[in-house]
């Protein structure tokens, strides 16, 4: 199709589920008021859910738009009318049953057709690994993989449209079922590997945009540590469960956001920032973030347990917390040195040495008057760094001194 036929098409798919999402939040909205009973997902944590999938779609009709003849654009706005269509089946339900009984048309019957969102939007999963970024498969070893995602998302699929809860069924229904699941989280699993085997022999405009998709992994990761804190968090300090559930959907959600956001730089613009930069930030101060929030709550912790042994008081004295965020305070520069000294060393060996190679040198050439000797150490570290494929210095001969007396 044309570019102009494919821009409305990719548009006209986001446009539905922007609309069928917008539909959720309505009913969110009308029944927020009411609360619900025990097993539904409470209005607010349905939001912040609502939240984490907008970017989808958006991200999908984006990329499908400016570059239609990439499937990749396309593989997003399936993903995300999967995503809206799962997401819009609990608030219809609970406004149906719990807010206004009977006010909604077969409500039974259209959750169990929206619920075919979460499916066939778990099938599209592997594909956005396995596919990054340029919409074919790093090699045709792959196709296996493939073939295994399809059928075990064909029937998951069935066996949804088939019972309202196969899961639940028991015997041969449930096992398919389980089975099928996890064939596609294995799936998913392969797909993240095909990204490692894809970055080693990629080169060039490529393995920048694996970076972006590096990057947005690393956040997936910081934002696993911080839910588990979270809950930690939330134990430690008697906050109410629900509020500890709020807290892990909105790390979930900002770690969807960070990825559309990775994705979508690494597919259109890609050259705009130096990724290289932001993944070595990352690290830092992901790791020392995590580092003193462990020494924070640690310590509040062993303090606290001190208090109570040595007083038998229950209530949490505030020198704990005082003490605490001065060691945070004290340890926050020599611990973020330690940790961009490991991350260079690890991750960025060459432009460590580099650095080093450079320093030595500095503090050499205050030393250092004799000319050839520099000169010889001056190509040596250029070589060292830089690495070009020749080297050459080009002396500028001493000029005479200028005479005094002006020309006749």
């Amino acid at each position: 199709m044309s570019t102009r036929t494919a821009g409305w098409l990719a548009w006209s798919i986001c446009t539905v589920s922007l609309l069928i999402l917008a539909s959720s939040l309505l009913l969110i909205v009308l029944g927020w008021s009411t609360p619900l009973p025990k097993g539904w997902t409470p209005w607010r944590d349905q939001v912040v859910s609502l939240v984490g999938i907008i970017g989808a779609p958006i991200l999908g009709g984006l990329i499908a738009s400016r570059r239609p003849e990439n499937p990749y654009g396309w593989l997003w706005l399936g993903f995300g009318l999967g995503l809206a269509l799962q997401q819009l089946a609990e608030p219809y339900g609970a406004y149906a049953l719990v807010v206004e009984p009977g006010s909604l048309v077969a409500p039974r019957m259209i959750i169990r057709v929206l619920g075919l969102g979460g499916p066939l939007g778990l099938t599209f999963a592997p594909f956005l690994l396995l596919l990054f970024p340029t919409g074919q498969l790093p090699s045709r070893r792959w196709r296996t993989l493939v073939w295994i995602t399809v059928i075990a998302g064909a029937v998951l699929l069935a066996l949804n449209l088939l019972f309202p809860s196969p899961d639940k069924v028991g015997g041969m229904v449930t096992t398919i079922t389980v089975a099928a699941v996890l064939v596609l989280f294995a799936a998913i699993v392969f797909s993240a590997l095909s990204l490692v085997v894809r970055y080693r022999r990629a080169s060039g405009l490529e393995r920048q945009q694996l970076k972006w998709f590096a990057l947005a992994a690393v956040l997936g990761g910081a934002s696993v540590v911080g839910q588990v804190l979270s809950f930690f968090v939330a134990q430690l300090l008697s906050l109410d469960p629900q509020l500890g559930d709020t807290l892990w959907n909105l790390l979930g959600a900002a770690t969807n956001t960070g990825l559309y956001v990775a994705v979508g730089v690494a597919i259109l613009r890609y050259r705009l920032y130096e990724i290289d930069i932001l993944i070595n930030r990352t690290l830092v101060y992901g790791s020392l973030t995590l580092s003193l929030a462990v020494v924070y709550f640690g310590g509040v912790t062993v303090t606290q347990a001190i208090f109570r042994a040595l007083t038998g008081q229950e209530e949490q004295p505030q020198l704990a917390v005082v003490v605490s965020t001065l060691v945070i305070a004290a340890l926050f520069n020599p611990l973020r040195r330690r940790i961009q000294s490991f991350i260079d060393r690890r991750f960025y060996r060459r432009r460590y040495d580099a650095a080093k190679t450079l320093e030595a040198f500095s503090a050499k050439l205050r030393n250092e008057t004799d000319l050839d000797t520099l000169r010889d150490d001056l190509v040596g570290v250029v070589r060292e760094t830089m690495q070009p494929a020749h080297v050459s210095l080009w002396l500028r001969p001493e000029l005479p001194p200028r005479s005094s007396e002006g020309p006749e």
